[in-house]
């Protein structure tokens, strides 16, 4: 009785996940507190972020939330890290929590107009270099003004909407059957070519509009959170602010939009593959099908939703509230005017936000550990001692390494109030700090897309239930960003190292922007414990 209750609790353990990835996960859990007493706390800081890593590595094995948050747990309980530490990460990223909960509930609100609109661009567009250029251009442009969360989550509903059309008739159903586009045993033989090819195709998309989203987040105040941190730190404008980060920014996205035509053309690095023309077939028949049926509730629905969609796009612009509260808005007005009033069909719009939700939580606990640790405290001092014209290049970096394998947010903010400090020591002055900000939101930004770890976006894409469905790992997302972070960050660098200063100085010369003082440096946040 009591072995087949151990094996029992064995099966049980992280469910179907395969043998070896349980038994690597026990061993992680057993060797982190005997290295922890055996070699000290920085040592067990770095295994932990390696294994957590690693977690994020084999999501298509198991969702990174269960072992990653076994891992947290056993932080917090061995000292690496304290509960109110990892409160405050989750406190001081609340807008971030707000988002996900709330935007992208939204965002599945809103699925039918968006699906009406991206199938009639799919269909109208018959070039794939055009159309994957329009959804790197379009997500960067969104994503200036908007937040990459939200606009990565209005391209998972449009593909997955896509995906969900086409696998119910290749299973052999008809478009108002119910169906699980998650199983492929019903998919007919003469069908899956054109799936597998339909995912490949789906997969570029995804990337080259989480790309997008890096290329334009970068470049201005609202486009990503570490973008206002050190823009209040500074004491930028939304106008300085772009104006600061244009020399690096602009020719960064003209290289991004030019890899995007090249990866298309070349077809390479699992780029390049086209909708299969029986795909397109079944795309127009569904849009004539909805055509036809449409009555006049519906159309009336979706004018109801181009309207939410528009006051999303001003509330987001004109930063009315927090993006959060103005996700929460788009729920309650798109669902007061469409019917959808009853709790169970409300709580279906969550299910695909809050899973992240709660791994964001965890990966903010390991962000803890390295706070608490000070894993990466070596790296800055060593920067801070290079001479002046050296350190901009080295900033950016080592920014964009720490990123990579960090959250871009933790980076950017340990790294400006290490530079911030340093001005107020007097070890470097108040135009050299301006430039060192530049290279530090640069180098979170850019080279960030390596990995999944490094921007919010991506992993969200990653542990999507969309990912999966279309095959798209995290080794597959490294590989097909590749192209991307050698040709972006190289471009960042070259032009951190040769352009930022000089044009920094003309844009002083022209009255562009101001010189500052270091009265005008902001506070940031202490974190507790430190």
């Amino acid at each position: 009785m009591s072995a087949t209750l151990g094996r029992a609790f064995i099966q049980n353990f992280l469910g179907q996940a395969p043998a070896w990835y349980k038994y690597t996960i026990v061993a992680f859990l057993l060797i982190n507190p005997l290295v922890a007493l055996a070699l000290g706390p920085v040592t067990a800081g770095w295994l932990l972020l390696a294994e957590f890593i690693f977690t994020l590595a084999m999501a298509l094995k198991c969702y990174p939330l269960q072992p990653g948050g076994l891992l947290a747990i056993e932080a917090v309980m061995i000292g690496l890290t304290s509960a109110d530490t990892v409160l405050h990460k989750v406190v001081g990223n609340i807008e971030v929590m707000l988002l996900l909960i709330f935007m992208v509930a939204g965002i599945f609100f809103l699925k039918d107009l968006l699906l009406f609109m991206f199938t009639r661009l799919l269909l109208g567009v018959k070039s794939k270099v055009t159309l994957s250029l329009l959804f790197c251009a379009a997500a960067a442009l969104l994503s200036a003004f908007l937040d990459a969360l939200t606009v990565t989550a209005v391209v998972i509903a449009v593909c997955t909407g896509f995906y969900g059309i086409y696998h119910k008739v290749a299973s052999g159903k008809t478009f108002q059957q119910k169906h699980d586009h998650g199983d492929d045993t019903a998919v007919e033989e003469l069908h899956r070519e054109d799936l597998r090819r339909f995912r490949s195709f789906l997969r570029s998309l995804l990337m080259h509009a989480a790309v997008g989203t890096a290329l334009g987040g970068v470049c201005t105040l609202v486009g990503e959170p570490q973008n206002l941190l050190i823009a209040n730190k500074a004491g930028w404008e939304f106008g300085e602010f772009f104006l600061r980060m244009a020399p690096i920014t602009l020719p960064v996205l003209a290289m991004g939009l030019l890899t995007c035509i090249f990866l298309e053309i070349s077809g390479s690095f699992g780029y390049g593959e086209d909708i299969p023309e029986k795909v397109r077939g079944i795309m127009r028949q569904y849009a004539l099908e909805q055509d036809r049926k449409r009555t006049p509730q519906n159309r009336a629905a979706l004018v109801i939703q181009a309207i939410t969609a528009v006051w999303l796009v001003i509330g987001l612009a004109t930063h009315a509230a927090s993006v959060g509260l103005v996700g929460l808005t788009v729920i309650i007005l798109a669902t007061s005017f469409t019917g959808i009033i009853e709790e169970h069909r409300l709580g279906a719009a969550f299910e695909e936000a809050l899973p992240f939700t709660a791994l964001l939580t965890v990966f903010f606990a390991v962000v803890a550990v390295i706070a608490d640790q000070q894993l990466f405290a070596p790296v800055i001092e060593y920067v801070l001692t290079l001479d002046k014209h050296v350190q901009g290049p080295a900033f950016y970096m080592a920014n964009g390494v720490l990123s990579a394998v960090s959250d871009n947010v933790f980076v950017a903010t340990v790294y400006v109030d290490e530079v911030g400090q340093a001005l107020l020591k007097s070890e470097i002055d108040r135009d050299t700090f301006d430039l060192l900000a530049v290279a530090i939101n640069t180098g979170t930004n850019i080279p960030s897309v390596a990995t999944p770890n490094g921007q919010a976006a991506f992993l969200f894409l990653l542990t999507s239930a969309l990912a999966p469905l279309v095959r798209l790992s995290y080794g597959r997302m490294v590989v097909m960003a590749l192209p991307y972070t050698i040709v972006m960050s190289i471009t960042g660098l070259i032009m951190t190292a040769t352009a930022l200063e000089p044009a920094t100085n003309y844009m002083y010369e022209n009255g562009w922007i101001q010189h500052h003082q270091v009265d005008d440096l902001q506070e940031t946040p202490v974190i507790p414990g430190h």
